[in-house]
This record gives structure tokens, C-alpha cells and sequence, in this order.
């Protein structure tokens, strides 16, 4: 064996040993002043019980349609605040903490006996049986980034319960699936450390929003404080883990032509995220989708552009709510400055 052979060799192993070893010899600190995610409740807060979490939402208005407001990864309802209210002129409207954010339930791992609660089949199952603890039987699903995924799924596995889809800057294509490679979470002790890991991720989350936006300069004390309270409920970090632990690719680009209801896409023209051109692609893979250019909006219209971004909802909703036909209700349009 050469000696620069030898070295590789060395080196190689060394570098298997750390990997195998450091999981279990990182010390992991306990979070500290973390609270139970009840504690954190607002005036308006509601909670109920749906696949066996208790999962927190708030709601406004009454009546048809029925709304309900799927947030993105690393958010909450909290994402909602700007256009809750003015949707409830529309009908129903329903925000809810998806599985590992804001204040629902996070069940530690042991709790439960078969599928994680943080799957996406699972979250499908709570959104259907969130929606039968509220008696809606049918519901327009907006979606934002990977909330639309979920809103995505649904329709495709049970369209008899959804009216509509308004999916804004959808991560969609190549959805699911953890990040980096797999062999990662094949680790020994790598679940010990995994928390840590997402600690360190949320660490860079101030960044995260300001690249959400269109102009950061316009993200108030406010809004990162509502991104922050959900990081003082207890085991925030384990269920973030959990959540990325239980990631698989769900193939939905090959299963948009399938999607069955009116379905209207919306992105920011400034969308560093989810660029522009994904969100473009599934309004064409999707039969007869509307495709909307909000200008000078980032990642979030709903919390950036709520004022741009409430008429095209109301115009959505409205057709659906007068029944005009597909066409009408899913034209293609885009928003010019």
C-alpha cells in the first residue's frame, strides 16, 4: 500500500469513527424556558381534538364556503393574521398549527404505534378530521409553500372534500423528502443530535424571514415576535426532528394533471423561495388552473401584500360560491404592477 493510499485510508476512518461516535459525545442542552404550547394561547385561541392531537386554531366569519389556511414550514397561523379576518367576509375561515409549529401537540417519539403524526399522510388526516370536528364537509384549502403540499395531497386523495385549492408559492414540485442525503438519517444516534440540528436551523430564522420578503425593511418587531412565541413551547426542537425524520418525497409533480377541482396558483414576482417559474409550472400541470404574479411581493404575500393579494382570494372564492363554471373560476391572470 502506498503511502498516499495509506493516508486516504486514514483518513477515511477517521472520519467513519466521527461520524459514528460524535452523535453520542455531543453534549445536547436542555431548552430552557419552555412552556406547555396551551400556556401560549391567545384571547382567540381554539383547540380541539383531530388524529389524536390537540391542535390549535382560530376562526372567523360563517357561512359557504368554508376556508382553511394551511401555513408553511417554519411558520404558524401566526401567517394568517393579516387576512383572517378580511377572508370571514368570504364565509368560514379556519387557521390552523400544523403538525411540529405553533401551539398544537407535539407528541414525543414513543407516543405513537404506527405512522409518525408528522408524515404527510398523517397531516392529511388531521386537516380531514379537523374539518369533521368543525362539521365542513367541503372546503376551499389555501396553501402557502409546503402547506400547499399538503392542501395538494388532499385533493388528490379525497376531492369529495375539497372545493377548491388556492395554492400561494407552493413547494410543490420535488416536494417532500428530508434534507441532505439519506444516509444522514441512517446514522447511529443520529436522532440524539437531531434536535440539536434543528435548533441550529431555526437559529438562522430572522434570515429566513427576510429572505420570505420582498423588503425586509417592511418586517415589523411584530411579525418576528409572532415567528418567535411558538419557539417557547416545550419540545419544539425534538418536534421539528421528528417532522424532518418523517420527510418523504411525495411525487406530486406526475400527479397534478390528476388534481379535479378549481384551482388557482399564486407567487410573489420577488419569490426567492419558491421561484416564480415552479409556481408557473404546477398552474400548467394543473387542468385549468388561474396563475396570479402578485408584484413586489416576496415568499409571503399574505403577511408582505395582504391588500394585493385579498381581492384575487375574493374573486376565487366568489365564483366558487356562485358556481360559475371552471373557466371562470380558474382563468388565467396575472397581476401587473
Amino acid at each position: 500500500m502506498s503511502t498516499a493510499t495509506r493516508r486516504v485510508t486514514i483518513l477515511l476512518g477517521l472520519l467513519l469513527l466521527a461520524l459514528l461516535t460524535l452523535p453520542w459525545v455531543i453534549p445536547i442542552p436542555e431548552l430552557r424556558d419552555t412552556v406547555p404550547p396551551a400556556s401560549l394561547a391567545d384571547p382567540d385561541s381554539q383547540f380541539t381534538t383531530a388524529n389524536d392531537l390537540s391542535v390549535h386554531f382560530k376562526a372567523a366569519g360563517e357561512g359557504e364556503p368554508a376556508i382553511i389556511l394551511l401555513h408553511g414550514f417554519g411558520a404558524s397561523l401566526f401567517s394568517w393574521h393579516e387576512v383572517l379576518e378580511p377572508l370571514a367576509q368570504s364565509g368560514s375561515v379556519i387557521a390552523y398549527d400544523r403538525p411540529a409549529f405553533g401551539l398544537t401537540e407535539r407528541p414525543l417519539p414513543g407516543t405513537w404505534q404506527a405512522e409518525s403524526p408528522y408524515s404527510a399522510e398523517a397531516q392529511v388526516d388531521l386537516l380531514l378530521e379537523l374539518m369533521d370536528s368543525q362539521s365542513i364537509e367541503q372546503a376551499v384549502l389555501v396553501g402557502n409553500s409546503a402547506g400547499g403540499a399538503i392542501a395538494v395531497q388532499a385533493a388528490l386523495e379525497h376531492p369529495e372534500r375539497v372545493l377548491g385549492l388556492v395554492l400561494i408559492s407552493p413547494a410543490v414540485l420535488d416536494a417532500g423528502g428530508p434534507p441532505g442525503p439519506a444516509w444522514l438519517y441512517r446514522l447511529p444516534g443520529i436522532d440524539r443530535l437531531g434536535p440539536l440540528l434543528a435548533r441550529a436551523f431555526i437559529g438562522n430564522g430572522q434570515a429566513l424571514i427576510d429572505l420570505a420578503w420582498h423588503d425586509p425593511a417592511r418586517i415589523t418587531p411584530e411579525i418576528r415576535q409572532g415567528y418567535d412565541k411558538p419557539l417557547r413551547a416545550d419540545n419544539w426542537d425534538v418536534a421539528l426532528w421528528e417532522l424532518t425524520r418523517a420527510s418523504q418525497p411525495l411525487g406530486l409533480e406526475t400527479r397534478l394533471s390528476q388534481v379535479s377541482v378549481p384551482t388557482l396558483v399564486v407567487t410573489g414576482a420577488s419569490d426567492q423561495i419558491v421561484p416564480p417559474e415552479d409556481s408557473q409550472r404546477v398552474a400548467e400541470l394543473i387542468p385549468g388552473a388561474g396563475w396570479v404574479v402578485l408584484p413586489e411581493c416576496g415568499h409571503l404575500p399574505q403577511e408582505e401584500c395582504p391588500q394585493a393579494l385579498l381581492p384575487v382570494l375574493r374573486q376565487f372564492l366568489d365564483g366558487i360560491s356562485n358556481s360559475f363554471t371552471r373557466a371562470a373560476v380558474a382563468s388565467k391572470v396575472e397581476v401587473l404592477p
